[in-house]
């Protein structure tokens, strides 16, 4: 009996080295390899008039796990880096200014990281959420009167 919970416990403690193995190859968040970046604010405007604010989290992926921690102890320069660019072109799409233009945002916040850490440092970056805040929230609906 002994020998069969011996021979069982060697092979799941087998198996389960064999599968972190095959992991340590993927580059993503498991082993450590992305940063997730704080909250990126971002005006929205049309004009001259400011319409909106974009509250935008992104990952960035690095190269390997001594590239995400060269990455982390960079993320202030990093952000700095999205502050001015966001501020300085508008991130919202051409036809509708109130929504976020994500096909050319995240290639430029890529480009932005690449820049500040240098060659073969990063990866790619993600954007993970985007939520829009208004700045004249529309008005509540009239309370109707019972009858």
């Amino acid at each position: 009996m002994r020998v069969i919970a011996l021979i069982t416990g060697l092979l799941l403690f087998a198996s389960t080295q064999t599968s972190l193995a095959e992991e340590a190859g993927k580059p993503d968040t498991k082993l450590g390899t992305s940063v997730e970046m704080p909250y990126l604010i971002a005006p929205l405007s049309s004009g001259d008039s400011l319409l909106a604010y974009a509250y935008v989290s992104c990952k960035i992926v690095g190269a390997s796990q001594a590239a995400a921690i060269e990455i982390q102890a960079k993320v202030p320069f990093i952000q700095d880096a999205f502050v001015r660019d966001v501020n300085a072109s508008t991130i919202g799409k051409p036809g509708d200014p109130m929504a976020v233009d994500k096909a050319t945002l995240e290639p430029r916040l890529l480009a932005l990281a690449k820049k500040v850490m240098g060659p073969g440092k990063v990866v790619d970056l993600k954007l993970m959420e985007v939520q829009i805040r208004p700045m004249r929230p529309m008005a509540a609906p009239p309370a109707t009167s019972p009858s």
